[in-house]
């Protein structure tokens, strides 16, 4: 038999966010359709998870901020054949005489809508009603703030930890490692209790290795030296990715790029399902046999196929497991892998939109922004003052201008709160929700109060983030278990526990998609995306 007649291979996809989609498109481009039959199951009808963009009233939100950067040169390839890079000025741009380097040929952002932004990244720290870089810089504005006194406890008190440095057995010993007991009293340890609802000497220290990578005071300053001496064009990568200044964003949020996807995968032969949620998982012989799909109506359907590429959260996997057969036999999984699962936890999330007529924090940076009078530049807020329950403030109208109804007259800021599903905050009422964000904004000095209100939205986000405590420990085992079935790849950051950005659950969808093409049997390049030190500091 020749290759032309040989049967298609059917692979169904779990999940139709950033992993899903990747791994979806991977084996339907360029004619992939003519051997893989792919088949992509949503529970939602919205693509793209945690990185769908909100429409709201002709305003957009974007679920926890989304910068598209990467070390990985085929990510931010992949990112541009999707969304060409602007080649006009946005209407920012034009309007502030902002410059980027733009892409000959490229789209107009005014006129067209498939385009990716090139935006300047603005983040700043909200701490004792002032504001720092972020990450902190060692700049004559930070040391203003902090005072002459402050400033020398928080240089003895780095200098003391790289002398005596601590075991890295948990998350607030890898941060005392890196910027001394002091600074990481101000800007850490609150912080991060209020995100993980867990003192960080509770969390494992695999977080701080993922998230903050390379970061550290020698960093900072490493990154405040090379911009007197800026390198050459084409270095960019080189820099710390917490540390990157400029970043691409797609013209109507992040979802805008994963909506693309999908439209193109089913133009390019891919089946795609919404409100197909995967309630149980039948397996023989060792592998994945089927899916059994609930739809919106509660009716259910079953699904076979060759190969299964999984990016919903492990703990439902592992539950969906449970309710699926062995051949005509109830399927058996071993009680601690059960228990694991089960245990695995997350952290969930609350965003709570304000539109505004203006803001009162005035704009000192050199950065030239829209607005009269004329916003703060910032991306991101974070709110690490402990008198606070908000961890963070987006600004809209920096990441785009498309994504504010009326961009010269109105300020849209999402406020976003970390909770548990289920809790006093995640049940309260859109009202009460509404009251607490403007009331916090007030005390901020960020609004006046109630008057500068014109709308609010409320979005819950159940398993944002996947948590490094309780039963994460043994998160090894679940995965030599899941891994001998052979034809089950789990992918993206529920997919796999990990608290991935972006980029990296991708790439985990682009190994597993390489797997099922060259019928590789070990699965551990999809799991080791986003592990290896080098990959996070050092290209």
């Amino acid at each position: 038999m020749t290759d032309t007649q040989s049967p298609k291979k059917s692979v169904v996809i779990i999940g139709g966010g950033p992993a899903g989609l990747t791994a979806a498109w991977e084996l339907v481009k360029d004619g992939g359709s003519s051997r893989y039959d792919v088949t992509l199951l949503e529970a939602t009808r919205e693509f793209g998870g945690i990185s769908r963009t909100v429409k709201y009233n002709g305003n957009r939100m974007d679920i926890g901020g989304h910068r598209f950067f990467s070390k990985d040169d085929r990510i931010m390839q992949w990112w541009r054949e999707m969304l060409p890079l602007q080649g006009a000025p946005s209407y920012d741009d034009k309007k502030l005489g902002r410059h980027h380097d733009l892409e000959p040929g490229g789209p107009d952002p005014e006129v067209e809508d498939e385009v990716m932004l090139k935006r300047h990244r603005v983040s700043r720290i909200f701490w004792n009603h002032h504001f720092f870089d972020y990450p902190i810089s060692l700049s004559a504005a930070t040391l203003r703030s902090m005072g002459f006194i402050l400033t020398m406890k928080v240089g003895f008190s780095y200098l003391w930890s790289m002398i005596h440095k601590l075991p890295e057995t948990n998350l607030e010993n890898f941060y005392i490692n890196r910027f001394g007991k002091k600074l990481y009293s101000m800007f850490f340890e609150g912080y991060t209790e209020k995100l993980w609802g867990r003192h960080p000497s509770q969390i494992s220290a695999d977080w701080g290795a993922q998230r903050v990578k390379g970061l550290s005071i020698v960093e900072v300053l490493k990154n405040a030296f090379s911009k007197l001496f800026p390198k050459k064009k084409g270095k960019k990568k080189e820099v710390e990715t917490s540390l990157i200044e400029e970043f691409w964003y797609p013209k109507l949020g992040p979802g805008q790029l994963w909506e693309t996807v999908e439209r193109r995968c089913r133009e390019n032969g891919a089946t795609v399902r919404t409100d197909a949620q995967v309630v149980a998982i039948k397996q023989s012989d060792g592998k994945i046999s089927s899916v059994v799909i609930e739809d919106a109506n509660g009716e259910r359907s079953e699904l076979h196929a060759d190969e299964f590429v999984s990016s919903m959260p492990i703990k439902d996997l592992v539950a969906a497991l449970e309710q699926g057969t062995n051949g005509d036999e109830k399927a058996e999984v071993p009680a601690e892998m059960q228990r694991v699962a089960k245990g695995l936890p997350y952290r969930d999330f609350v965003t709570v939109g304000l539109l505004v007529k203006r803001v009162r924090l005035r704009n000192t940076t050199t950065i030239p922004t829209l607005g009269n009078p004329p916003i703060v530049p910032d991306c991101w807020i974070y709110v690490q003052d402990p008198g606070y329950k908000v961890g963070r403030l987006q600004i809209f109208n920096n990441w785009s201008p498309y994504l504010v109804k009326d961009v010269d007259n109105t300020v849209w800021i999402g406020l976003e709160y970390f909770c548990e599903e289920g809790d006093d905050f995640w049940n309260m009422s859109d009202e009460d929700a509404r009251k607490m964000a403007i009331d916090e904004l007030t005390r901020m000095q960020v609004i006046n109060g109630e008057e500068d209100v014109l709308d609010s939205h409320r979005e819950r986000v159940p398993k944002a983030y996947p948590a490094y405590f309780d039963t994460y420990a043994q998160m090894p085992e679940l995965i030599k278990y899941l891994d001998s079935f052979g034809n089950l790849y789990c992918v993206g950051r529920n997919g796999q526990h990990r608290y991935n950005n972006q980029d990296h659950s991708m790439a985990t969808a682009i190994e597993a998609v390489e797997n099922i093409h060259t019928g590789a049997e070990s699965k551990a390049n999809v799991w080791s995306v986003n592990t290896e030190k080098s990959y996070h500091e050092k290209k």
